[in-house]
């Protein structure tokens, strides 16, 4: 940094794991086509004992074509994804390693999850109540733990900067995401992947939230299960992926003549003090993280085209969600499109920030923004506009991306066209 200002952080490179395609291209083609991700869970034998028994599955995943057979054994279902959105992300920013005239050490990874190898858990728990002790797997732990997605990745590149994992439920790959920027803006790092994945849709998972009365119940209509901002919606479907960005410093991407795709120009956190579950009255904690990121982006509310929203399909946050828009934006509110890919992905947990943060990117880049599906009965207090129509055309100079998680964190990302496109 000199003189104190702030260096600009674009976006080089992104990927994706999701439930409605793997890779940018396919998922971004099927968000434009109001594609649910939505079915009956395979992953095991959801029966009658579970309320819920549906889910947005990852499907067709072959690991095989970035991991090796020993990889893949030793490496939990959430870091897989992790890796290969990585991957996508790294060639399409035209790297192998670290980039051109950056020094390992200023090459960082901060990946955001926020459970971690759950699968890992649960199969090992079994193992040792079933079979002893000395029948539990030695890599569990590695397998597990939270930070060893952003470990692996930067093994597989030798990125020898920065390297940690936000946890912070829902909102931990948007923490993510928003720390890489500002490890990259006061100048400890020149370029960071960044991003999120989670892998939850278990036995354990799913009677958990079940338990809490916070997923959709709505098991004979897996497509239309997830409907934000609808009167008849009954909680979120859980989804599961990864999402990456690489992060670099505009003049470290200027000079090799790295494709940029946008820019990070802004970046709130905060946090509600209220309710372990529930968000704050009209959405305050959610009203400060967008407040900030706008001041952040150096932006005001009528400059706003588009607000990805957290979007659960839970009555609470849609409700407070919109509140929070409407203080924040003003008059500008009515003539912002405000959608849920939660809609067509379900909640992606830990990865839902990178995700939908990756989303307003290619939204602020096209010019499109993906609809709101199955919003067939408007929610009097949810009173915006949603796209429920179809694919919104217009241009996107500004984007912001919410993210809320248990625990009363809130986070907002602010996503800039980039102005040479």
């Amino acid at each position: 940094m000199k003189n104190g200002s702030k260096r600009e952080v674009v976006v080089t490179g992104v990927g994706l794991v999701t439930p409605v395609g793997i890779g940018v291209e396919t998922a971004w083609e099927a968000l434009l086509q109001g594609k649910s991700g939505g079915g009956t869970i395979s992953h095991f034998d959801a029966g009658e004992d579970f309320a819920t028994r549906i889910a947005c599955e990852v499907r067709g995943f072959d690991a095989s074509q970035v991991l090796d057979p020993k990889e893949i054994r030793r490496y939990d279902r959430f870091a897989q994804f992790a890796l290969v959105a990585a991957d996508e992300a790294m060639r399409n920013a035209g790297l192998d390693g670290v980039p051109e005239g950056v020094s390992e050490d200023r090459f960082g990874v901060i990946f955001g999850s926020g459970i971690g190898g759950i699968s890992t858990f649960e199969e090992q728990s079994r193992t040792l109540l079933d079979r002893g002790p000395k029948r539990v797997s030695p890599f569990f732990v590695p397998m597990f733990i939270p930070d060893i997605a952003p470990g692996l990745i930067s093994i597989r590149y030798g990125a020898r900067g920065a390297n940690f994992t936000t946890v912070s439920a829902c909102a931990s790959s948007a923490h993510a995401i928003g720390e890489a920027a500002r490890t990259i803006e006061r100048g400890d790092a020149d370029a960071v992947i960044a991003g999120g994945t989670e892998a939850t849709i278990t036995p354990l998972t799913i009677a958990g939230f079940s338990a809490m009365k916070a997923m959709s119940t709505r098991n004979d209509d897996p497509a239309g299960a997830s409907r934000p901002f609808d009167a008849t919606r009954d909680g979120f479907v859980m989804g599961e992926g990864a999402g990456s960005l690489i992060l670099e410093a505009r003049e470290v991407a200027e000079a090799r003549r790295a494709p940029i795709l946008g820019v990070v120009a802004g970046y709130g956190s905060s946090a509600d003090a209220y309710h372990i579950t529930a968000p704050a009255p009209d959405g305050q904690g959610a009203q400060s993280a967008m407040r900030m990121a706008l001041a952040d982006a150096g932006a005001e509310p009528t400059e706003v085209d588009y607000v990805n929203a957290h979007g659960t399909s839970t009555p609470h946050n849609d409700r407070s969600e919109t509140a929070a828009i409407r203080a924040v934006l003003g008059d500008r509110a009515d003539d912002v499109v405000v959608g849920s890919t939660k809609s067509m992905t379900g909640h992606l947990l830990g990865a839902a920030g990178a995700v939908e943060g990756i989303v307003s990117l290619l939204a602020c880049r096209h010019g499109k923004i993906p609809p709101t599906i199955n919003l067939q009965n408007p929610d009097p207090d949810c009173d915006l506009d949603y796209a429920p129509e179809g694919m919104r055309e217009r241009p996107v100079t500004l984007a912001l991306s919410n993210s809320f998680g248990f625990g009363g964190h809130n986070v907002c990302l602010a996503f800039r066209r980039w102005a040479q496109d």
